[in-house]
């Protein structure tokens, strides 16, 4: 932990004998958006600074698209339907509990990063059990996107241009979702 954070810490430990609104310190985390490590230090303090730190966490999530950590929490959130999309590919799917946060809900951007999660997912179970192509690819696209377009409140930017490659697959999703072309 950095000098800085440690400092930010021991001034909110002492702020948090005053009780300030949840406002105050989502403007003092804030300001530490681009450093993920300590802000996630930071959610593990309290159930107070937990629920101020993880939306700033999500809210764009960009490179971190790319690790396959987050592609397992996004398939813990598909719904059934979204999920038997996956199922005749045999994957054997998180059996966890669905996630204590609805972390999709405080995504605003959406990069070709996804696209590449997929991949190092797909690539990372092919190599333990797995010889899939295309098709699980596409069906991973169409069930994770589905997926955050259903739960994400405030999504913003959508980059589809690697991700939805296919056309049975983007008019799929328009069917859908009911997305204007």
């Amino acid at each position: 932990m950095s000098a800085r954070t440690y400092g930010l810490i021991k001034i909110l430990i002492i702020f948090k004998m005053i009780a300030l609104p949840n406002e105050y310190y989502y403007e003092i985390f804030n300001n530490f958006r681009q450093d993920y490590k300590n802000l996630f230090s930071c959610a593990l303090v309290n159930r107070q600074w937990c629920g101020v730190v993880i939306p700033i966490l999500w809210n764009e999530p960009g490179h971190h698209f790319k690790d396959i950590r987050l592609i397992r929490i996004f398939l813990l959130t598909l719904n059934a339907e979204e999920q038997a999309q996956i199922i005749p590919f045999k994957i054997a799917l998180p059996s966890h509990p669905k996630p204590l946060f609805e972390y999709t809900s405080h995504i605003t951007s959406i990069s070709k990063d996804l696209y590449h999660g997929i991949q190092n997912w797909i690539y990372y179970k092919r190599s333990e059990e797995y010889e899939l192509g295309c098709e699980l690819e596409n069906a991973f696209k169409y069930s994770l996107i589905a997926m955050i377009l259903r739960t994400s409140k405030s999504l913003k930017h959508l980059y589809l241009d690697e991700i939805i490659c296919n056309q049975s697959l983007f008019e799929n999703l328009h069917e859908k979702l009911l997305l204007p072309l």
